[in-house]
Parts: structure tokens; sequence; C-alpha cells
């Protein structure tokens, strides 16, 4: 038989998030160089996509298992979180129900929060992109859920295909979601800097007619058996 006091257990308050510091500075790249620079891991599968192109996020990620077609806990975690958090739900991937719409997406703008993302469906699209509070989903559906099912909130989940702890840094923009270990997130920093700047002077070459095939290519199609050692191409 499942108490009140167990079930209130799958309830986290209390833990450890990304610094604020970590968030702005991961803040100034693309989801795409810190998916490189993170080992080319962490990224949420492509149908986890911002509604609008222009949406834009990073944060600590507020984790929520709900329940297929069920967001009673997205209402709680909506109610828990702080500012700047990003409700991470995994959803089951179900498309057959929308679990938030206009009416939840405005007070998660109203409460300063980060951002959605959910492994699952929203509806009220246009609204939405109106508001322009970033929202990343698996797709769109009319359906209402319920609102009647137990689940948890701040526990290790999956989202996208990936693991996603609470307090993990997520980054999303019109590439998709990158999530990145909060213990690791700080490191991750420099390397997107050295990356950005190693990726300028690359563009540079390219647009003054210099060096338009990779250095690296060469190696690689030795290595791959494609050419011969002190050949070119």
């Amino acid at each position: 038989m499942t108490t009140a006091s167990s079930t209130l257990a799958e309830i986290r308050r209390d833990f450890e998030r990304v610094s604020p510091d970590v968030v702005s500075g991961a803040a100034k790249y693309q989801a795409a160089i810190l998916a490189d620079v993170a080992g080319r891991r962490g990224t949420m599968n492509g149908r986890i996509a911002a509604l609008a192109p222009q949406m834009k996020m990073a944060g600590p990620a507020y984790t929520v298992e709900v329940r297929a077609g069920d967001n009673l806990m997205i209402h709680t975690a909506i109610t828990l979180a702080r500012p700047g958090d990003i409700l991470v739900v995994d959803g089951k991937g179900d498309l057959t129900a929308a679990l938030m719409g206009a009416l939840m997406i405005t007070a998660c703008k109203q409460l300063k929060l980060g951002g959605v993302v959910l492994d699952g469906a929203v509806r009220d699209t246009l609204e939405l992109r109106e508001l322009g509070f970033p929202v990343f989903a698996a797709g769109t559906n009319p359906n209402g859920p319920q609102k009647f099912s137990p689940g948890r909130i701040n526990w290790p989940i999956s989202c996208g295909g990936i693991a996603v702890n609470p307090g993990d840094l997520v980054v999303g923009d019109a590439d998709g979601v990158v999530v990145i270990e909060r213990e690791k997130a700080a490191s991750m920093l420099p390397l997107a800097a050295k990356k950005v700047a190693d990726e300028d002077k690359r563009m540079a070459d390219i647009r003054a007619n210099r060096d338009l095939a990779p250095k690296w290519l060469d190696g690689a199609l030795r290595a791959a058996g494609l050419l011969k050692e002190g050949e070119k191409l």
C-alpha cells in the first residue's frame, strides 16, 4: 500500500545545481559547440526540437518523470522550481496527448523558469511561439492530458534518449538540446572558447579561398585505407 509519506518522498526539493556562472558562460555557445567539446555525447534525439528556431535556453535541469499522457507532476514541478530552472520531462515519448499548453507555459514564463524540454507533446503551438518562452518538445497534439498518476521530481530520468540528472547543465537552440553533467560542465567552457576561435579562423580561411580542404583530410583517408602513405588527394 502506498502511503502519503512514501509518495511525497518521490519529490526531491534539494539538489545541487550547476552554478549560475557556468550557466551564463555556457549560454554564449551553440549547443553544437558544447556537444563537440563534450565528446559528442549528451545530445537528445532530434525529435526533441524547439517550437521556433529563435528559442534558446541554458540552465540547470529540474527533472520530472510522468506516466504517459498524465501531467500531474509537471504542475507540481512548476510550483516548486526556482527561477532559471529548466523543466526536463520524461514523458515516455508519448504523443497521444499534450502534456503542456499555453496556460502552463505562461505560468513558467511568469515564474521566470529557464525553459521546458519535453519528451512528449505540447499544444497551443501558435500561442507558444508568440509567447517566446523556450519550449523543446517531441511533437504536438490537440488532445489534453490526465492528472491522476504519481511520478517523480528531481530523480535521474531518461529524456530524448539520454540520461539527465537534476542540476545538470541543459543548453538548447535551433539545433536541439545538449545536456552536460553538472560536475563536468565548468571544464567545457575553455574548450568551447578554443573551438569557437579555431572555427572562426577556419571560416576566415574558407571565405578567403585559402586551404579549402581540411588539413586532417589526407590523414583520415590514409587511416581509412583510401590513400597510401605519402599520397595526397
